[in-house]
């Protein structure tokens, strides 16, 4: 139940019949290790490379039929980069040129310009993957990869719990609500650590549980594999999965090339 309350929180599209949703999760995963590695491998004194592989993603965008809005909405969790590229300019040393009376660097403009488009491409990258494929496949697609069996274990924690979890800090806020509270003035920080605190509490103690729970079932430190839940790929679902990264690719080489 938890795992579908988090499938249907996170906006799954629900047309399961789209090419790029039927691709296993292994093969996915990959593909955007791959292409994650050329947008890193992209050298830094020029921008048009990113430029195509903006497109390469609007295309896959597109093809797929995601939800723009909520692959848009999804690029704030990239704000801590966009605050460090914004101090860039003013800390970076050397040349510096003046805007609107203020000395910039001109070696920090480039890195911020760079971190900011890498950031960006590399996080919707992964946004379209978590858009197109179900946590639990996910966790099966990873060890159908042969992960180490503890990560995929924990991931598969996660997965199950962290609806439960959020739900409990639903509730929680609830209450406060309901007792007249409103987080509207530093005065209320306080009631708010102290929410905090005890929302890790209730986190910890459902671990307790769920372990004491798995003991008494007869685990000795391992789970049963789901790898029998991961589809084998197909010769043509990793020809598919290639091109985006294949692209890529061969935008950074001739990149590199005329740098």
């Amino acid at each position: 139940m938890a795992v579908g309350a988090i499938e249907d929180q996170e906006g799954l599209s629900p047309a399961r019949g789209r090419w790029l949703h039927r691709l296993p999760a292994q093969v996915k995963v990959l593909a955007l290790l791959g292409f994650v590695c050329c947008v890193v491998a992209t050298p830094p004194s020029l921008l048009w490379p990113y430029l195509w592989q903006v497109v390469l993603l609007v295309v896959l965008i597109l093809a797929a039929d995601l939800p723009v809005s909520r692959l848009v909405r999804g690029l704030a969790i990239e704000l801590p980069f966009l605050g460090f590229a914004l101090a860039m300019p003013f800390l970076a040393t050397g040349p510096t040129v003046t805007v609107a009376g203020v000395p910039l660097s001109i070696a920090g403009l480039w890195g911020a310009a760079t971190l900011v488009a890498k950031s960006t491409i590399s996080v919707l990258a992964a946004l379209i993957l978590a858009t197109t494929t179900r946590p639990h496949e996910l966790v099966a697609g990873l060890q159908r990869l042969h992960l180490p069996a503890t990560l995929t274990e924990i991931l598969g924690f996660m997965v199950r719990y962290l609806e439960v979890i959020r739900q409990q800090w639903h509730q929680m806020a609830i209450a406060r609500e309901s007792r007249g509270f409103r987080a509207r003035d530093p005065r209320a920080w306080r009631a708010l650590s102290a929410a905090v605190g005890s929302g890790f509490i209730r986190a910890y103690e459902q671990g307790e549980r769920v372990h004491r729970a798995m003991l008494s079932r007869g685990y000795a430190g391992a789970l049963p594999e789901a790898v029998h839940t991961a589809p084998a790929a197909r010769p043509q679902q990793w020809a598919v999965a290639a091109l985006v990264p294949g692209a890529a690719l061969a935008v950074t080489v001739v990149a590199w090339l005329s740098a």
